[in-house]
């Protein structure tokens, strides 16, 4: 039998009687011992859980660990943990002060992985952000004694026929919508400006709306809207044809009704985007050979806003435009954040704005919030006639629609028009003949 080493007072434990695993009892100051001849055993007043070569313990940096002598299980500083009553036995102290400090180590930490995260996703978007076509606007007009919308954003949206991507002027806008956002609600409604309605263009000249673009860009057309539509309007997005192909391609395509009417037209202009290389990404093109509800990718959807040659002409185009934003919008709404991100970034370089980043993130931030609720065409009474600005769309009593329009987008009901805006409408009544 091995040489038993003794403790103090008469201590007993498991004992080993060989050293070599097996227990025993009533051996006094023997602990507890593997095949190697390590356990629990005392030696002197610092005990531990030794092991074989070092005769030391577990401890931590401040050299506590697992003691015998009147202690148990420490914490990193303070006295906690398995105490001893007297120099053996195991009593838990309420661990509820070391386990209150690691549930707030961890918070904390969490908080600062979330606030990093937050940071270098902010860091990345405006570095993307930053690619998009910026314009700094100069002057805008807003009338005079104008009022009923406050509480609403409103920013102009344009579609630019664009052939070789330009995006700031120098190419008419076959779109132009006016986006209200009800800043309370979240509710959204979309107005087209038919793009050959004759309207003053601010620089003493009446001519379609459309031509404002080309002639001064962004400035120019917001101008135009202010002054003939008591609105204001201090920023605008614009999209070329890419933007539009790129997004409802990135979303997988959209579901629109089409009808047999508009087949033939939308398979024709798909054809000549594609063969004019109006559009990226393109070089080949499958027909569709029948109506209904069809999933259309990018160049069919773009073809499908640019139909105007069936029932409702023009009003009609516009018509479909709206539909084609409302279904991308619906669209990238469902597809989460990484859709979103890997949207924009793709269309970035196909966009103009005059927003900042901190709006452009401000805006995406309630995207979840908003809903697209009215979608309406102006002017509500209209005629077409061939005057000497071209075949133009001529409203019937100017200051009668925009009294109107203020209803639909602001809900102020009995708007009266400006004085601005009266004498606008009683010059294309002179102007044209049509009242």
């Amino acid at each position: 039998m091995s040489e038993k080493r003794r403790g103090r007072g008469n201590r007993q434990n498991y004992y080993e009687n060989d050293a070599r695993g097996r227990y025993y009892e009533n051996a006094p100051g023997q602990g507890q011992y593997d095949e190697y001849g390590q356990g629990y055993y005392e030696n002197g007043p610092a005990q531990n859980y030794y092991d074989n070569s070092q005769s030391q313990g577990y401890y931590n940096g401040q050299g506590q660990g697992y003691y015998e002598g009147g202690q148990g299980y420490y914490g990193d500083q303070d006295p906690q943990g398995y105490y001893g009553n007297g120099p053996q036995g195991y009593y838990q102290e309420p661990p509820r002060k070391k386990k209150k400090k690691k549930k707030k180590g961890k918070i904390l930490f969490g908080i600062s992985i979330l606030v990093l995260l937050i940071l270098f996703l902010g860091l990345f978007v405006m570095a993307q952000l930053n690619r998009m076509d910026r314009v700094n606007l100069g002057d805008i007009l807003v009338n005079a004694g104008i009022g009923g919308s406050s509480g609403y954003r409103n920013i102009a949206l344009f579609g630019v026929d664009s052939r070789s991507g330009e995006l700031t002027s120098g190419t008419n806008s076959d779109t132009i919508i006016v986006c209200s956002i009800n800043e309370r609600t979240g509710d959204i409604k979309l107005a087209s400006v038919y793009r050959d309605t004759y309207l003053d263009h601010t620089n003493g000249t009446y001519g379609k709306a459309t031509e404002c673009y080309a002639e001064g860009g962004a400035e120019l057309s917001i101008n135009m809207l202010n002054k003939n539509l008591d609105l204001d309007i201090t920023d605008f997005v614009t999209v070329n044809f890419n933007a539009i192909v790129e997004a409802v391609d990135l979303l997988g395509g959209i579901e629109i009704d089409v009808t047999e009417e508009e087949l033939e037209w939308l398979n024709g202009y798909a054809y000549d985007l594609i063969n004019q290389s109006q559009v990226e990404n393109y070089t080949t093109y499958e027909p569709l050979t029948s109506a209904g509800t069809q999933n259309l990718n990018g160049v069919q959807a773009l073809a499908y806003c640019r139909i105007r040659y069936t029932t409702g002409w023009d009003f009609k185009r516009t018509e479909r435009q709206r539909e084609v934003l409302n279904k991308i919008f619906q669209k990238a709404q469902s597809q989460g954040v990484t859709a979103l991100a890997s949207l924009v970034n793709q269309m970035l370089p196909d966009i103009a704005t005059s927003l900042s980043n901190t709006e452009i993130l401000s805006l995406a931030a309630g995207i979840a919030n908003y809903e697209i609720v009215d979608s309406i065409g102006f002017p509500y009474n209209q005629t077409t006639a061939d005057i000497d600005a071209g075949d133009c769309v001529v409203p019937i009593n100017l200051a009668d629609n925009v009294s109107q329009l203020h209803a639909d987008l602001f809900g102020t009901e009995g708007y009266t028009p400006s004085d601005t805006v009266q004498q606008i409408s009683n010059q294309i009544i002179s102007n044209t003949g049509i009242q």
